[in-house]
């Protein structure tokens, strides 16, 4: 089901940086993270969205998550923009 929402996204952000900046900057509407990832990448993240109240959907695979975006590695979150 996350993975359908990633496709139909009509933006998104692929990376920790990037996602760490949108989600200070409130352009984040939701924030899907692979459970596979590394803890430590991704526990920040999801303070942050927790703190803003923005949804946080977990996935299996942080390789399934990458080629949803159409990339060729692993993402280990993606931040759907509003």
């Amino acid at each position: 089901m996350s993975y359908e929402k990633v496709l139909q996204a009509n933006k998104v952000i692929i990376g920790t940086k990037q996602t760490v900046r949108a989600l200070k900057e409130g352009n984040v509407s939701e924030l899907v993270v692979a459970e596979d990832a590394d803890p430590n990448v991704t526990d920040l993240l999801i303070k942050q969205a927790n703190d803003a109240n923005i949804p946080v959907v977990h996935v299996d695979s942080k390789k399934k998550l990458g080629k949803t975006c159409g990339i060729e590695v692993g993402a280990a979150a993606v931040a759907i923009i509003h």
